[in-house]
């Protein structure tokens, strides 16, 4: 799973859409067109003379129209029997003659194709909470049904004619009938969703009116115009006259629609004439015709908890989202900012025993879409969670039930946390988890899971496996600002673990061993999912916390896991051929899980809580609690805090990763395929390979300038900063010699590299990447491509600023600097690791030629136009650099062995390190 975080520059709510917009704009970043502004008008349907246009900000069409004129809210009703005068709206029994009525929260009539909610007198600026759902996507870019989209609190305002949908600002708060609360009014600003004009006169006794609901909904509300114009660059617009409202709810609780919502394209943005070097953005690849998008979006106006929750406050030596606010009734804090932890409302019924039943369980419903045969691992992987909770005194705080396939009712209810099957053209996520809370206080109110079937079913036939695009969106989320890939990169793990145990002989595709597997992944991707329903974040430091010789006790990792955390992503615990194999996957809390739910959790009365999670969060320095967020995780400086990695020893699991991915290479090499079976695997099996040996390169080359950093207190006896040790250092560089910039590393046999071939079933159908785009992958398979990519990005990282400016700060940090990691030992390792056959006159690969030269080109850059970061020492250390090399470069010259193709790479490389030598610098903003 990878982390983005909100960017520092965005507005610290973000902006609505944000919560789809976040993988359209990870495809901007990877170099997608941007598409020329066009003027989106309805696919297929000319515009009704006279029509409003739908605002591109997302507000009803009806915005700023005029409108009859009625009394202002308040005024006396008129007769119950009194027609309707002109310019004054109809009467109540007039509008809503021959209609169906639905009671419930907010009442709705019904009749043909006309929709109208009813709101009283006291329903208006009474506070709601405003949930909206995909309930159709499109099977690809992360456009899937059943995710949450976006949450409110808001309330109808009468403001004359019309009647406002008015999202409300509650981040800023101060203690009401205050001048401090007025100050606050009027400092902040609500926002306007949508507007649509009064069409009764007042009921004669409920002094309610009616709006039509088609007015008020069928609008861009959750902003997916701009979501779908950065996600494939094509300028779709909402199409209200092409959209309906399909389906309304009402219970005492809620009141939901599902609209049909139409984005068209009034014209197709074409790809370039003449390809250039930004990519084009493929159209969206599962709808029969482009120009027109019929996705569905599920609208709920919910209850409010009478009596908000009592909030927790956040610590950040463990991890939960949470939910910020500003409180100004007090001028005595350093800050007004207020953190609370998001979490469910989760009591015992009686609070005078040790163990209670919980007052009120949280129900997850398994959608009845999830086949039967993975129903009881996906309630195995809820009521896992059950064992934290009964440790701090609650039994059953967590329920699964199935929903009937009679059922009258939608997992997209806000009333029901659900778990859905997110089916999708190919596989992309696996498993996410959304959650919305109540802004006011954190408390969970709703949530959702998703798991993509298509991974658990291709698990099953292992050889004949689509791979996976080799880049994802960065994902999504429901106004949460981080984005989880857990269940993407176990599919990946577990593909290759199947794939080397396969090779070993242990497991067979399709066989229960293996049904076994997908189903210990499924629960683990579950448990992962539920436990961010609860609250929880993410921890990559738990992988840390088990040595080499439990990862390798079965009975062991049964019992405690394979990590401190289920919250992690943690790799499949493989063992080296001939060691003790534990576990595989990680199908048990870990004492991080435990220790996490006791802080959100426990009952505590108000009076003690401060002292009481005070003490809980203090046992953060234990090593069984070892815990990193995403932030350590994004920031590459601490090699504890990694994604993939196991056991205390992080380069041990590179180094073992490294020996593993040469042995699943070894064994493919020589096993002959059945006959019939596609060669296609090799090429899958080949890959999957590659991507562990860039795994564990990335773990590797964080130890070069590494920091460990801690999230710990004053007190706990541990430095928050500590470089790595410099033997640690060096460990690592070497590793990275001899696995990943050595030829040998890399060897296969001439007859295996024949056989890898492609999937032409796949490159011919058109339903993925627009059948087109799959051509510039090749039909060849480039060895030297794939490993010069690995290598330019360990080598890119190893030569970084940061680096350099980490392995210089940390003479200040050591006892005994003359110790330490040098950036000049660094700089001349590398110059003489990759350039060995300057002084050995062995003949120079084409695998060792293009790392030479991704490194002379970079040392060149770095002399011609170093940039304004890069520190003072580091352009002197490399220039000194790029003499010693390029006399070395001379000295080879005159030597007999090199082949032509290693003579003109040597001459080259030369002519390039005389001219950056010789040109004037040209300095980053001068």
């Amino acid at each position: 799973m990878r982390t983005r975080r909100v960017p520092p520059s965005l507005p610290s709510r973000p902006p609505r859409g944000w919560a789809l917009a976040v993988a359209a704009a990870a495809l901007a970043l990877s170099g997608c067109a941007t598409a020329p502004a066009g003027e989106p008008v309805p696919v297929k349907s000319p515009a009704a003379a006279g029509a409003a246009t739908v605002a591109a900000a997302g507000v009803s069409a009806n915005i700023g129209t005029s409108a009859p004129a009625i009394a202002p809210a308040g005024s006396p009703p008129a007769s119950p029997a009194a027609a309707a005068q002109p310019g004054q709206p109809r009467p109540f029994a007039d509008v809503i003659k021959d209609a169906k009525e639905m009671p419930g929260l907010l009442r709705v009539w019904q009749k043909d194709d006309k929709t109208w909610l009813e709101i009283a007198l006291e329903q208006f600026d009474k506070p709601y909470f405003f949930s909206v759902n995909l309930s159709r996507g499109l099977g690809e870019k992360y456009v899937f049904g059943g995710m949450r989209l976006d949450s409110d609190v808001v309330s109808f305002r009468r403001m004359g004619p019309q009647v406002q949908l008015v999202a409300r600002n509650l981040r800023y708060f101060a203690k009401p009938s205050t001048a401090e609360a007025r100050a606050v009014e009027e400092a902040f600003a609500d926002s306007l969703l949508a507007s649509a004009p009064v069409v009764s006169q007042p009921h004669p006794e409920r002094k309610s009116v009616l709006v039509e609901a088609t007015a008020l909904l069928l609008a861009d509300i959750p902003g997916v115009n701009g979501w779908l114009e950065r996600t494939f660059r094509q300028p779709y617009a909402f199409d209200a006259r092409n959209s309906s409202i399909t389906l309304a709810r009402v219970t005492a609780e809620q009141t939901s629609f599902n609209v049909s919502a139409n984005y068209a394209l009034g014209r197709v943005i074409q790809p370039p004439a003449v390809p250039g070097a930004t990519p084009f953005t493929p159209t969206p690849a599962t709808v029969p015709d482009v120009r027109s998008l019929l996705l569905g979006i599920y609208y709920n106006f919910a209850r409010l908890p009478e009596a908000p929750m009592r909030p927790r406050l956040a610590d950040d030596r463990l991890g939960y989202l949470t939910t910020t606010r500003f409180d100004f009734s007090h001028e005595n804090t350093l800050t007004p900012r207020v953190t609370y932890i998001r979490r469910w409302r989760i009591e015992k019924k009686d609070p005078d025993v040790a163990l209670s039943e919980a007052k009120e369980p949280v129900v997850f419903w398994l959608d009845r879409s999830i086949p039967e045969r993975y129903r009881p691992t996906v309630i195995a992987g809820v009521l896992e969670w059950n064992k934290a909770f009964e440790r701090i005194g609650i039994k059953g705080a967590l329920e699964a039930k199935v929903q009937p396939d009679d059922a009258d009712w939608d997992t997209l209810d806000a009333r029901h946390t659900a778990i859905r099957w997110m089916t999708t053209a190919r596989p992309q996520f696996g498993g996410v988890a959304q959650s919305l809370a109540d802004p006011r206080t954190g408390e969970i109110l709703n949530a959702a899971i998703g798991i993509d079937p298509v991974r658990i079913r291709n698990r099953r036939f292992l050889r004949v496996e689509m791979v996976p695009p080799p880049v994802a969106p960065a994902g999504f989320g429901a106004r949460a600002d981080f984005v989880c890939l857990r269940a993407e990169f176990g599919a990946q793990e577990i593909g290759f673990a199947l794939d080397l145990l396969d090779a070993r002989g242990l497991i067979e595709p399709d066989s229960p061993e293996a049904e076994a597997f997908v189903l210990a992944d499924l629960k683990e991707t579950v448990m992962h999912e539920v436990g961010h329903a609860l609250g929880l974040q993410h921890n990559f430091r738990a992988s840390t916390v088990y040595t080499h010789a439990q990862l390798g006790d079965l009975e062991f990792t049964k019992a405690n896991g394979i990590a401190g955390s289920v919250m992690e992503y943690n790799p499949a615990n493989i063992a080296l051929a001939g060691e003790p194999q534990g576990a595989f996957n990680m199908v048990t809390l870990g004492p991080y899980d435990y220790w996490a739910i006791e802080y959100g959790y426990r009952p505590v009365a108000p009076e003690r809580e401060a002292d009481e999670l005070k003490r809980i969060a203090g046992r953060s320095a234990e090593p069984l609690l070892a815990f990193a967020q995403d932030q350590e995780t994004a920031a590459g400086l601490d090699p504890d805090a990694t994604q993939g990695d196991l056991g205390n020893d992080p380069l041990e699991f590179a180094a073992a990763r490294l020996a593993l991915a040469r042995e699943l290479w070894d064994r493919w090499q020589v096993r002959p395929l059945k006959e019939g079976e596609s060669y296609a695997s090799l090429r899958r099996n080949i890959t999957r390979g590659l991507d562990q040996v860039k795994s564990a390169s990335a773990i590797a080359a964080k130890y070069i300038g590494g920091v460990s950093v801690l999230r710990d207190h004053a007190g706990s006896a541990r430095a928050p900063l500590t470089p790595v040790p410099p033997q640690k250092q060096r460990d690592a560089l070497k590793l990275l010699e001899t696995g990943v910039f050595a030829a040998d590393s890399f060897r296969f046999k001439p007859e295996f590299m024949r056989r890898l071939s492609v999937d032409y079933l796949e490159r011919n159908d058109d339903n993925f990447d627009g059948g087109v785009a799959d051509i510039p992958r090749g039909y060849d398979y480039s060895l030297p491509g794939q490993v010069l990519a690995i290598q330019r990005e360990v080598l890119g990282r190893l030569t970084s600023e940061g680096v350099a400016q980490r392995l210089l700060d940390s003479e200040a940090k050591l006892d005994d600097p003359a110790q330490g990691l040098k950036l000049s030992e660094l700089y001349g390792t590398l110059r003489r690791s990759i350039w060995s056959e300057l002084k050995s006159g062995r003949d120079i690969p084409l695998l060792r030629r293009n790392l030479q030269r991704e490194h002379a080109t970079r040392m060149a850059a770095a002399l011609l136009r170093p940039s304004a970061s890069l520190p003072t020492d580091a352009r002197a250390l490399l220039r000194a650099d790029a003499v010693a090399l390029r006399a070395e470069l001379a000295a080879a010259k005159a030597r007999k062995g090199y082949s032509p193709e290693a003579r003109a790479h040597l001459a080259e490389a030369l002519a390039m390190l005389d001219e950056a030598l010789k040109a004037p610098i040209v300095r980053q903003g001068v």
